[in-house]
């Protein structure tokens, strides 16, 4: 399988981070003042949109936003256009919308598919990182206010005896599509709670501390789906920054067919043939989330990709 060298959603992006930038501030703040640089502005987690998809702030318009942005953070160069994103949550959704010159505000989740896979990634990234400095006011040691540096990339904890230096955390997850031991082939799909009836999608669940990533596949497996797996096998990951996930997908092979789900996270599971999921698609159900990585597992395992 080559699910690795593929770009998934949200990867791929076109910016060069440009990470020995961040700790030069009056380098971030001339380029924050150049012509060219362009401002993506955000509202609580989401894309301002007009017609033409997400708003690219010029420098004469973003001005403006600057003097209303809760955060301003450098994402990278494209080229030689220095890249920001803006937080205009502090405003209502309409105040927002106007200053940037925007239409409404819009989750990048439901514009992937309008999206370059490059711009996707950026607008995603954009929304990652401000999401973070929204939840990281406030230092979790001391409890003292913090400030942004890094161009964004950091907040220093401003306690006269602390001083933490705080920067953006990534929460690893496993997604795995498990086969059936033997023929025919089979693979385990299961209903999460709160999905509706009939919607199956792969397992998953976070990795936990003091554990690796393989560890955590035979363990989520072992107590969502009472399902042993053996021949652990890395397919790839994607960036999910929703809030701040990174997904990690494996293909595992059950040691038997039987199936205990907890009656919590999942609320049935079950072993499909190809032909019963290759059906599902042609009357018109989706194998999960388009822009997600359980989408390409499936694709996958139904093209007989190993």
């Amino acid at each position: 399988m080559d699910t690795a060298e593929r770009v998934l959603a949200y990867g791929g992006g076109w910016l060069d981070r440009a990470g020995p930038l961040r700790t030069d501030p009056a380098r971030v703040e001339a380029l924050l003042a150049e012509p060219t640089t362009v401002v993506l502005p955000m509202w609580r987690d989401r894309c301002l949109v007009d017609g033409d998809g997400p708003v690219r702030l010029s420098a004469d318009r973003a001005s403006l936003v600057r003097s209303a942005a809760g955060e301003i953070v450098f994402l990278g160069l494209d080229g030689d256009v220095a890249v920001f994103a803006a937080d205009l949550s502090a405003l209502p959704e309409r105040s927002a919308a106007e200053m940037a010159g925007a239409a409404r505000a819009v989750d990048v989740r439901a514009l992937v598919g309008r999206l370059e896979p490059g711009d996707a990634a950026v607008q995603a990234y954009a929304r990652g990182l401000l999401h973070w400095h929204r939840q990281q006011r406030f230092c979790g040691t001391c409890g003292a206010s913090t400030v942004a540096g890094g161009g964004g990339h950091l907040r220093t904890c401003t306690g006269g005896e602390c001083g933490r230096l705080l920067f953006p955390r990534i929460e690893p997850a496993i997604i795995v599509l498990v086969e059936a031991p033997g023929s025919p082939g089979r693979c385990l799909l299961a209903r999460h709670a709160g999905a509706p009836e009939d919607a199956f999608s792969t397992l998953a669940g976070f990795v936990e501390v003091g554990e690796s990533l393989e560890d955590a596949v035979r363990r989520e497996m072992a107590e969502e789906a009472g399902v042993t797996v053996t021949d652990v096998t890395y397919q790839g990951s994607q960036a999910w920054p929703f809030p701040a996930g990174l997904m990690v997908g494996f293909r595992a092979t059950a040691t038997s067919d039987e199936v205990r789900v907890d009656g919590e996270e999942l609320l049935e599971a079950r072993w499909f043939t190809r032909a019963e999921l290759r059906e599902r698609v042609t009357s018109g159900r989706s194998l999960g989330r388009v822009d997600a990585i359980d989408h390409r597992l499936l694709e996958d395992w139904l093209a007989g990709m190993s």
